[in-house]
């Protein structure tokens, strides 16, 4: 039968420290909260950075060059959390595998100044090259993209770089309209199989620019499926970064 207390219907209780009392176990000091994100975030910049040294060893560049690359990095960076700019995979390897990758094009083209980069996405390679491409004169490198968040995240890009990019808001196919003035050499990178990308650059191409296409490994069966559509003399140059190739050409023809 339970005791009722002077209240009428409250069961009585012990008092705190009598006999029988459940003591509570005393706190401990607070404990310090880890910020795992801060810890994550300082983690991906240790990695990035050693990947940024490999990467340069890859691809040379003038410390101007340098300081602009990480100010497009420190961008991309910032909006990938709220725009899908590359893989969330590769962010370790921003350097090495984006950077370089696009940076060897410069070489294959030294002497081009104007360039389209068709499908431009996170800035590869058209940012970068239009970072390489700022302390020389008379430089520009048309930047085409067709989706509005990607575009405006380039247009911010070429701003906080200083660099000579051009950034048109269309569909690749309406390139040719867009683009003013001559090009010495059309770009693209993870746009399209290799085919289309030539249908893509032909208006270009005819107007006197080589092409410049950044495949993946399975390249050799793109040229065969290419060569049912076109008339090509294909140079491969051995990509740098991985084991891509990168295809040079010179002049192409329709069949049929």
């Amino acid at each position: 039968m339970k005791q009722r207390g002077p209240g009428g219907d409250r069961p009585l209780t012990r008092r705190s420290g009598g006999e029988g009392a459940v003591r509570r176990p005393e706190s401990g000091p607070a404990k310090p909260k880890i910020d795992k994100a801060g810890a994550n975030d300082q983690a991906l910049d240790s990695i990035i950075a050693a990947d940024k040294r490999e990467a340069l060893k890859l691809a040379p560049v003038s410390h101007e060059t340098e300081a602009r690359l990480d100010r497009y990095i420190a961008l991309l960076r910032e909006w990938q959390a709220k725009t899908n700019l590359v893989a969330p995979s590769t962010l370790p390897q921003l350097w090495t595998r984006h950077i370089a990758d696009s940076l060897q094009l410069v070489d294959l083209a030294p002497a081009a100044k104007r360039w389209a980069d068709l499908g431009s996405g996170g800035g590869f390679p058209g940012v970068v090259l239009a970072c390489a491409m700022a302390g020389t004169p008379g430089a520009s490198v048309h930047l085409v993209e067709r989706i509005a968040k990607k575009a405006a995240f380039l247009r911010e890009a070429v701003r906080v770089t200083t660099s000579p990019g051009v950034v048109h808001l269309a569909e690749i196919g309406d390139n040719v309209d867009r683009i003013t003035g001559p090009v010495d050499c059309v770009t693209a990178r993870a746009l399209a199989p290799l085919h289309q990308l030539i249908g893509f650059a032909e208006p270009l191409m005819r107007q006197g620019a080589k092409a410049l296409f950044l495949k993946g490994q399975d390249v050799e069966a793109e040229l065969t499926e290419a060569a049912k559509y076109w008339n090509i003399q294909p140079q491969l140059h051995k990509s740098r970064t991985g084991d891509g190739w990168i295809v040079e050409l010179m002049s192409i023809e329709r069949r049929g």
